[in-house]
């Protein structure tokens, strides 16, 4: 198992968050409507913050972590590892932290992923999560959770 440490990242980290976006979605974000550097930066500056991400470390930064504490539901607002260090577990194990910190506090764990993201949904699938709906503009996203699935189709926003 790999050692992971989390450190919350300061505005410093700004840039190196962007970059780690770019290398970990870059391929998705141009496959559902195209990679525009200054959307994504404007983006970025105004979903940076700082004090509340934290930055994975195995003797060094290999990506990046967003959780928000809801009255009933923990929210993987985001993950993101680089290319370079996925595949070795990293995301399954904070996964999974999060998914005994739900349990052990009787929350549901919610996050959302892009529909062209096969692989990480086949990774939240694996450890337990479901989709519950489809949204955004041409539903491009997908949100998976914890709680139990409501009997008939899933629900398109």
């Amino acid at each position: 198992m790999t050692a992971i440490d989390l450190r919350t990242t300061t505005s410093a980290d700004s840039e190196y968050c962007f970059q780690l976006h770019k290398a970990a979605m870059g391929a998705y974000i141009t496959a559902i409507g195209g990679w525009d550097e200054q959307i994504q930066r404007d983006f970025h500056a105004r979903a940076f913050t700082p004090d509340r991400w934290q930055i994975t470390a195995d003797g060094t930064e290999v990506g990046m972590l967003d959780v928000e504490y809801r009255p009933t539901e923990i929210y993987l607002a985001r993950i993101e590892l680089h290319p370079d260090h996925q595949g070795r577990g990293i995301g399954s194990q904070l996964i999974r932290s999060l998914l005994r910190q739900a349990r052990q506090e009787g929350r549901d764990l919610t996050l959302d992923v892009l529909v062209v993201n096969q692989r990480a949904q086949a990774l939240y699938r694996r450890l337990g999560l479901h989709e519950v709906t489809r949204h955004g503009e041409n539903d491009i996203k997908i949100t998976m959770s914890t709680k139990p699935p409501q009997p008939g189709p899933i629900h398109r926003s």
